[in-house]
Protein backbone atom coordinates (compact mmCIF):
# COMPACT_ATOMS: atom_id res chain seq x y z
CA UNK A 1 0.00 0.00 0.00
CA UNK A 2 1.18 3.32 -1.14
CA UNK A 3 1.22 6.64 0.19
CA UNK A 4 0.93 10.00 -1.50
CA UNK A 5 2.08 13.15 0.29
CA UNK A 6 1.46 16.67 -0.60
CA UNK A 7 4.40 19.27 -0.31
CA UNK A 8 3.86 22.87 -0.49
CA UNK A 9 6.44 24.41 -2.78
CA UNK A 10 8.76 26.75 -0.02
CA UNK A 11 11.39 28.39 -1.12
CA UNK A 12 14.59 27.15 -0.88
CA UNK A 13 15.92 29.82 1.49
CA UNK A 14 15.07 32.88 3.51
CA UNK A 15 17.02 35.82 3.57
CA UNK A 16 17.99 37.46 6.70
CA UNK A 17 15.62 40.66 6.34
CA UNK A 18 12.88 38.43 5.70
CA UNK A 19 13.37 36.69 9.07
CA UNK A 20 13.95 39.68 10.86
CA UNK A 21 10.48 40.82 9.57
CA UNK A 22 8.91 37.35 10.11
CA UNK A 23 9.87 37.42 14.50
CA UNK A 24 8.95 41.24 14.18
CA UNK A 25 5.79 40.84 13.65
CA UNK A 26 5.07 37.79 15.88
CA UNK A 27 6.83 39.60 18.68
CA UNK A 28 4.19 42.36 17.85
CA UNK A 29 1.22 41.02 18.16
CA UNK A 30 2.46 39.53 21.42
CA UNK A 31 3.47 42.44 22.68
CA UNK A 32 -0.06 44.31 21.93
CA UNK A 33 -2.14 41.27 23.35
CA UNK A 34 0.43 42.08 27.33
CA UNK A 35 0.26 45.78 26.58
CA UNK A 36 -3.62 45.56 26.53
CA UNK A 37 -3.93 43.41 28.95
CA UNK A 38 -1.66 45.12 31.36
CA UNK A 39 -3.21 48.22 30.22
CA UNK A 40 -7.04 47.61 30.21
CA UNK A 41 -9.17 50.09 28.64
CA UNK A 42 -10.79 52.78 30.97
CA UNK A 43 -14.45 52.82 29.77
CA UNK A 44 -15.25 56.33 31.89
CA UNK A 45 -12.31 57.95 29.88
CA UNK A 46 -13.09 56.16 26.76
CA UNK A 47 -16.99 57.79 26.90
CA UNK A 48 -15.52 61.29 27.71
CA UNK A 49 -13.08 61.17 24.82
CA UNK A 50 -15.82 59.54 22.24
CA UNK A 51 -18.43 63.03 23.66
CA UNK A 52 -15.31 65.28 23.35
CA UNK A 53 -14.70 64.67 19.82
CA UNK A 54 -18.09 63.82 18.78
CA UNK A 55 -18.22 67.76 19.80
CA UNK A 56 -16.28 68.99 17.16
CA UNK A 57 -18.75 70.45 14.33
CA UNK A 58 -15.57 69.39 11.71
CA UNK A 59 -15.96 65.56 12.70
CA UNK A 60 -19.74 65.79 12.90
CA UNK A 61 -19.87 67.02 9.63
CA UNK A 62 -17.99 64.18 8.27
CA UNK A 63 -19.84 61.89 10.40
CA UNK A 64 -22.46 60.24 7.92
CA UNK A 65 -22.85 59.57 4.42
CA UNK A 66 -25.78 59.22 1.87
CA UNK A 67 -25.75 58.07 -1.66
CA UNK A 68 -28.66 56.86 -3.77
CA UNK A 69 -29.08 53.19 -4.59
CA UNK A 70 -31.95 52.35 -7.11
CA UNK A 71 -35.22 54.49 -6.12
CA UNK A 72 -33.49 54.44 -2.35
CA UNK A 73 -31.33 56.39 -0.69
CA UNK A 74 -29.05 54.70 2.02
CA UNK A 75 -27.59 56.44 4.88
CA UNK A 76 -25.35 55.60 7.80
CA UNK A 77 -21.87 56.37 9.63
CA UNK A 78 -19.25 57.35 7.68
CA UNK A 79 -16.06 55.36 7.77
CA UNK A 80 -14.49 58.83 9.33
CA UNK A 81 -16.40 57.97 12.26
CA UNK A 82 -15.92 54.98 12.93
CA UNK A 83 -11.68 55.45 12.92
CA UNK A 84 -12.44 58.17 15.54
CA UNK A 85 -14.61 55.76 17.69
CA UNK A 86 -11.87 52.93 17.21
CA UNK A 87 -9.16 55.47 18.57
CA UNK A 88 -11.58 56.78 21.33
CA UNK A 89 -12.47 53.43 22.18
CA UNK A 90 -8.62 51.85 22.88
CA UNK A 91 -6.83 48.47 22.42
CA UNK A 92 -7.98 48.26 18.88
CA UNK A 93 -5.89 48.12 15.38
CA UNK A 94 -7.80 47.67 12.12
CA UNK A 95 -6.29 48.37 8.53
CA UNK A 96 -6.90 47.27 4.56
CA UNK A 97 -4.45 45.25 2.97
CA UNK A 98 -3.79 44.67 -0.30
CA UNK A 99 -3.64 40.80 -0.80
CA UNK A 100 -2.45 40.41 -4.37
CA UNK A 101 -3.40 42.69 -7.41
CA UNK A 102 -4.01 40.81 -10.95
CA UNK A 103 -3.87 42.73 -14.23
CA UNK A 104 -4.33 40.16 -16.53
CA UNK A 105 -7.63 39.47 -15.08
CA UNK A 106 -8.07 43.24 -13.93
CA UNK A 107 -9.17 43.10 -10.16
CA UNK A 108 -7.21 42.63 -6.71
CA UNK A 109 -7.69 40.51 -3.81
CA UNK A 110 -8.12 42.22 -0.68
CA UNK A 111 -8.90 42.55 2.99
CA UNK A 112 -10.44 44.74 5.83
CA UNK A 113 -9.73 43.77 9.34
CA UNK A 114 -10.27 45.38 12.69
CA UNK A 115 -9.04 43.85 16.16
CA UNK A 116 -10.03 44.26 19.69
CA UNK A 117 -6.54 43.46 21.37
CA UNK A 118 -8.20 43.04 24.87
CA UNK A 119 -10.98 40.89 24.23
CA UNK A 120 -8.87 38.92 20.92
CA UNK A 121 -12.41 39.63 19.47
CA UNK A 122 -11.19 39.97 15.54
CA UNK A 123 -13.61 41.07 12.90
CA UNK A 124 -12.48 40.21 9.07
CA UNK A 125 -13.81 40.04 5.65
CA UNK A 126 -12.01 38.98 2.07
CA UNK A 127 -12.70 40.37 -1.13
CA UNK A 128 -12.51 41.06 -4.62
CA UNK A 129 -12.01 44.31 -6.27
CA UNK A 130 -13.11 44.46 -10.09
CA UNK A 131 -10.57 47.27 -11.36
CA UNK A 132 -13.97 49.22 -13.27
CA UNK A 133 -15.74 52.54 -12.76
CA UNK A 134 -19.20 52.25 -12.20
CA UNK A 135 -21.22 55.42 -13.33
CA UNK A 136 -24.93 56.16 -14.80
CA UNK A 137 -23.07 56.11 -18.23
CA UNK A 138 -21.75 53.20 -18.01
CA UNK A 139 -18.75 50.91 -16.40
CA UNK A 140 -15.13 52.16 -17.48
CA UNK A 141 -12.09 50.03 -16.92
CA UNK A 142 -9.29 50.98 -15.07
CA UNK A 143 -5.57 50.84 -16.28
CA UNK A 144 -3.98 53.61 -14.49
CA UNK A 145 -2.15 52.62 -11.11
CA UNK A 146 -3.66 55.61 -9.31
CA UNK A 147 -7.12 55.11 -10.62
CA UNK A 148 -6.62 51.49 -9.06
CA UNK A 149 -5.27 52.51 -6.18
CA UNK A 150 -8.35 55.18 -5.39
CA UNK A 151 -10.39 52.82 -6.82
CA UNK A 152 -9.41 49.93 -4.17
CA UNK A 153 -8.94 52.46 -1.15
CA UNK A 154 -12.80 52.85 -1.57
CA UNK A 155 -13.77 49.91 -1.74
CA UNK A 156 -11.22 48.87 0.90
CA UNK A 157 -12.72 52.05 3.43
CA UNK A 158 -16.52 50.65 2.94
CA UNK A 159 -15.50 47.24 4.17
CA UNK A 160 -13.64 48.77 7.19
CA UNK A 161 -16.33 50.60 8.48
CA UNK A 162 -18.58 47.46 8.76
CA UNK A 163 -15.25 45.50 10.33
CA UNK A 164 -15.16 48.75 13.08
CA UNK A 165 -18.79 48.90 14.08
CA UNK A 166 -19.11 45.17 14.32
CA UNK A 167 -16.25 44.65 16.99
CA UNK A 168 -17.25 48.59 18.84
CA UNK A 169 -20.51 47.96 21.56
CA UNK A 170 -23.48 49.04 19.50
CA UNK A 171 -24.30 51.26 22.79
CA UNK A 172 -21.06 53.06 22.15
CA UNK A 173 -21.77 53.54 18.64
CA UNK A 174 -25.47 55.21 19.12
CA UNK A 175 -24.11 57.17 21.68
CA UNK A 176 -21.89 58.66 19.43
CA UNK A 177 -24.13 59.10 16.43
CA UNK A 178 -26.93 60.79 19.16
CA UNK A 179 -23.50 63.25 19.85
CA UNK A 180 -22.85 64.09 16.43
CA UNK A 181 -26.75 65.05 15.47
CA UNK A 182 -26.86 67.05 18.66
CA UNK A 183 -23.58 68.94 17.29
CA UNK A 184 -25.11 69.69 13.93
CA UNK A 185 -28.48 70.58 15.60
CA UNK A 186 -26.64 73.45 17.92
CA UNK A 187 -24.56 76.71 16.30
CA UNK A 188 -23.90 80.22 16.52
CA UNK A 189 -27.15 82.21 16.73
CA UNK A 190 -30.74 81.59 17.74
CA UNK A 191 -33.00 79.21 15.60
CA UNK A 192 -34.32 81.17 13.39
CA UNK A 193 -31.28 82.54 12.10
CA UNK A 194 -29.64 79.00 11.57
CA UNK A 195 -32.72 78.16 9.59
CA UNK A 196 -31.98 81.15 6.90
CA UNK A 197 -28.51 79.80 6.81
CA UNK A 198 -29.44 76.60 6.09
CA UNK A 199 -32.38 77.80 3.36
CA UNK A 200 -29.23 80.29 1.83
CA UNK A 201 -26.91 77.25 1.47
CA UNK A 202 -28.97 75.24 -0.14
CA UNK A 203 -30.00 78.07 -2.38
CA UNK A 204 -26.56 78.09 -3.71
CA UNK A 205 -26.85 74.74 -4.63
CA UNK A 206 -30.41 75.21 -6.64
CA UNK A 207 -32.52 74.04 -4.24
CA UNK A 208 -35.49 76.40 -3.39
CA UNK A 209 -36.90 76.05 0.58
CA UNK A 210 -40.89 74.69 -0.67
CA UNK A 211 -38.19 71.48 -1.65
CA UNK A 212 -36.31 71.70 1.98
CA UNK A 213 -40.60 72.07 3.55
CA UNK A 214 -41.31 68.67 1.77
CA UNK A 215 -38.37 67.07 2.80
CA UNK A 216 -38.52 67.77 6.62
CA UNK A 217 -42.22 67.40 6.37
CA UNK A 218 -42.92 70.99 8.21
CA UNK A 219 -42.87 74.74 7.16
CA UNK A 220 -39.44 76.52 7.87
CA UNK A 221 -40.90 78.33 10.29
CA UNK A 222 -41.65 75.25 12.59
CA UNK A 223 -38.45 73.91 11.95
CA UNK A 224 -36.56 72.08 15.03
CA UNK A 225 -32.97 71.61 15.56
CA UNK A 226 -33.11 68.04 14.57
CA UNK A 227 -34.33 69.00 11.41
CA UNK A 228 -31.36 71.56 10.80
CA UNK A 229 -29.18 68.33 11.80
CA UNK A 230 -30.65 66.16 9.42
CA UNK A 231 -30.51 68.72 6.35
CA UNK A 232 -27.21 69.91 7.65
CA UNK A 233 -26.22 65.50 6.81
CA UNK A 234 -27.77 66.12 3.20
CA UNK A 235 -26.23 69.33 2.56
CA UNK A 236 -22.69 68.27 3.43
CA UNK A 237 -23.57 64.45 1.54
CA UNK A 238 -24.44 66.64 -1.80
CA UNK A 239 -21.26 68.95 -1.59
CA UNK A 240 -18.77 65.88 -1.32
CA UNK A 241 -20.81 64.15 -4.60
CA UNK A 242 -21.90 61.43 -2.66
CA UNK A 243 -25.77 62.13 -3.64
CA UNK A 244 -27.58 64.76 -5.86
CA UNK A 245 -29.66 67.31 -4.91
CA UNK A 246 -31.88 65.63 -7.84
CA UNK A 247 -31.93 61.86 -6.12
CA UNK A 248 -32.93 63.92 -2.67
CA UNK A 249 -35.43 66.47 -3.52
CA UNK A 250 -36.89 65.48 -6.90
CA UNK A 251 -37.15 67.44 -10.11
CA UNK A 252 -40.78 68.27 -9.73
CA UNK A 253 -41.52 72.46 -10.13
CA UNK A 254 -43.74 74.27 -8.82
CA UNK A 255 -44.04 75.24 -4.86
CA UNK A 256 -45.37 72.38 -2.84
CA UNK A 257 -48.61 72.36 -1.02
CA UNK A 258 -49.22 72.31 2.37
CA UNK A 259 -51.70 69.36 1.56
CA UNK A 260 -48.85 67.80 -0.23
CA UNK A 261 -46.62 67.45 2.41
CA UNK A 262 -48.72 65.73 4.90
CA UNK A 263 -49.45 63.64 1.80
CA UNK A 264 -45.31 62.47 1.33
CA UNK A 265 -44.96 64.48 -1.34
CA UNK A 266 -48.16 63.33 -3.39
CA UNK A 267 -50.22 65.74 -4.48
CA UNK A 268 -54.23 65.22 -3.12
CA UNK A 269 -56.92 65.53 -4.90
CA UNK A 270 -58.73 68.56 -5.94
CA UNK A 271 -61.07 70.18 -4.30
CA UNK A 272 -63.54 70.29 -7.19
CA UNK A 273 -63.30 68.03 -10.55
CA UNK A 274 -64.98 68.80 -13.85
CA UNK A 275 -68.89 67.33 -13.91
CA UNK A 276 -69.09 64.87 -16.36
CA UNK A 277 -72.80 64.88 -16.75
CA UNK A 278 -74.98 66.43 -19.29
CA UNK A 279 -75.09 69.96 -17.27
CA UNK A 280 -71.25 70.05 -16.83
CA UNK A 281 -71.05 72.52 -14.21
CA UNK A 282 -68.56 72.42 -11.49
CA UNK A 283 -68.89 69.21 -8.86
CA UNK A 284 -67.19 68.45 -5.35
CA UNK A 285 -65.10 65.43 -5.70
CA UNK A 286 -65.89 62.78 -3.15
CA UNK A 287 -63.51 61.27 -0.65
CA UNK A 288 -62.35 57.74 -1.23
CA UNK A 289 -62.38 57.10 2.35
CA UNK A 290 -66.05 58.15 3.93
CA UNK A 291 -64.27 58.54 7.12
CA UNK A 292 -61.85 61.23 5.63
CA UNK A 293 -64.64 63.50 4.95
CA UNK A 294 -65.63 63.49 8.83
CA UNK A 295 -62.38 63.74 9.94
CA UNK A 296 -61.35 67.83 11.12
CA UNK A 297 -58.60 69.67 9.03
CA UNK A 298 -57.24 69.99 13.23
CA UNK A 299 -56.76 66.17 12.90
CA UNK A 300 -53.76 66.27 11.47
CA UNK A 301 -50.70 64.42 13.06
CA UNK A 302 -48.48 67.09 14.37
CA UNK A 303 -44.78 67.12 13.85
CA UNK A 304 -42.52 64.99 16.10
CA UNK A 305 -41.02 66.90 19.24
CA UNK A 306 -37.37 65.25 19.04
CA UNK A 307 -36.27 63.06 22.12
CA UNK A 308 -34.04 64.87 24.71
CA UNK A 309 -30.91 63.13 25.47
CA UNK A 310 -31.38 62.31 28.83
CA UNK A 311 -34.41 60.41 27.97
CA UNK A 312 -32.63 58.92 24.74
CA UNK A 313 -30.24 57.81 26.84
CA UNK A 314 -32.40 55.87 29.82
CA UNK A 315 -34.14 54.44 26.68
CA UNK A 316 -31.07 52.80 25.19
CA UNK A 317 -30.12 51.53 28.40
CA UNK A 318 -33.58 49.45 29.22
CA UNK A 319 -33.59 48.17 25.78
CA UNK A 320 -29.79 47.00 25.78
CA UNK A 321 -30.09 45.55 29.37
CA UNK A 322 -32.75 42.57 27.51
CA UNK A 323 -31.54 40.56 25.51
CA UNK A 324 -34.13 40.95 23.08
CA UNK A 325 -31.37 40.07 19.89
CA UNK A 326 -29.50 42.30 17.25
CA UNK A 327 -29.67 45.74 15.78
CA UNK A 328 -32.57 44.40 13.29
CA UNK A 329 -34.70 42.64 16.13
CA UNK A 330 -34.62 45.44 18.42
CA UNK A 331 -36.22 47.51 15.37
CA UNK A 332 -38.20 44.95 14.45
CA UNK A 333 -39.62 45.10 18.23
CA UNK A 334 -39.64 48.87 18.62
CA UNK A 335 -41.79 49.29 15.11
CA UNK A 336 -44.70 47.10 16.40
CA UNK A 337 -44.91 48.51 19.72
CA UNK A 338 -44.84 52.12 18.14
CA UNK A 339 -47.09 51.50 15.62
CA UNK A 340 -44.63 53.04 12.48
CA UNK A 341 -41.42 52.20 10.79
CA UNK A 342 -38.20 52.90 13.29
CA UNK A 343 -34.28 52.85 12.11
CA UNK A 344 -33.22 54.55 15.26
CA UNK A 345 -34.35 54.89 18.82
CA UNK A 346 -32.97 58.94 17.94
CA UNK A 347 -36.30 58.80 15.48
CA UNK A 348 -38.83 58.64 18.40
CA UNK A 349 -41.33 61.44 19.73
CA UNK A 350 -41.04 61.50 23.70
CA UNK A 351 -44.30 59.87 24.18
CA UNK A 352 -43.62 56.76 22.44
CA UNK A 353 -40.12 56.30 24.24
CA UNK A 354 -41.65 56.88 27.60
CA UNK A 355 -44.40 54.50 25.89
CA UNK A 356 -41.70 51.88 25.96
CA UNK A 357 -40.05 52.29 29.04
CA UNK A 358 -42.94 51.98 30.37
CA UNK A 359 -43.46 48.29 28.60
CA UNK A 360 -40.14 47.02 29.66
CA UNK A 361 -40.12 48.25 33.33
CA UNK A 362 -44.07 46.56 33.61
CA UNK A 363 -42.37 43.56 31.74
CA UNK A 364 -39.30 43.62 34.71
CA UNK A 365 -41.58 44.30 37.35
CA UNK A 366 -43.63 40.71 36.12
CA UNK A 367 -40.70 38.94 35.89
CA UNK A 368 -39.13 40.20 39.60
CA UNK A 369 -35.92 41.51 37.63
CA UNK A 370 -35.29 38.55 35.35
CA UNK A 371 -33.92 40.07 31.93
CA UNK A 372 -34.19 37.24 29.90
CA UNK A 373 -38.22 36.83 30.96
CA UNK A 374 -38.83 39.97 30.73
CA UNK A 375 -37.47 39.95 27.08
CA UNK A 376 -39.66 37.06 26.66
CA UNK A 377 -42.62 39.18 27.84
CA UNK A 378 -41.60 41.83 25.83
CA UNK A 379 -41.57 39.80 22.06
CA UNK A 380 -45.13 38.28 23.56
CA UNK A 381 -46.55 41.78 23.23
CA UNK A 382 -44.25 42.35 19.95
CA UNK A 383 -46.14 39.27 18.34
CA UNK A 384 -49.53 40.51 19.90
CA UNK A 385 -49.06 43.65 18.32
CA UNK A 386 -48.21 42.38 14.45
CA UNK A 387 -50.51 39.87 14.86
CA UNK A 388 -53.56 43.04 15.57
CA UNK A 389 -52.07 44.77 12.64
CA UNK A 390 -52.19 41.67 10.24
CA UNK A 391 -56.00 41.19 11.21
CA UNK A 392 -58.62 41.83 8.37
CA UNK A 393 -60.11 44.65 9.92
CA UNK A 394 -56.97 45.92 11.51
CA UNK A 395 -57.50 44.36 15.03
CA UNK A 396 -60.52 46.59 15.92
Amino acid sequence: MSTTELVLPAPSRVGQGTAVEQSRAVAEVQGAIVVAQQVPRDITRAVADMYRSCGQRSLAERAFFRFPRGKETVSGPSVQLARELARCFGNMQFGVTELRRDDGYGQSEMQAWAWDVQTNTRSSTTFIVEHVRDSRSGTTRLTDQRDIYENNANMGARRLREMIFAILPGWFTEDAIAACYDTLAGGDGTLAERVKQCADGFAKLGVRADRLEQKTGSPAEKWTPYDLAQLSVIYRSIQRGETTKEAEFGETGGRVTASEIMGNGKPQASAAVPDESPGGGPAAAEPADPAQAARPESAAPERRRPITKTLLGKLKGAVHALPLGDSDAIREAVSALTGRPVTMLEDLAPDEAEKLLAVIDAELEAEQGDTEQAAAGVWRRVKLAQAERAAPDGGA
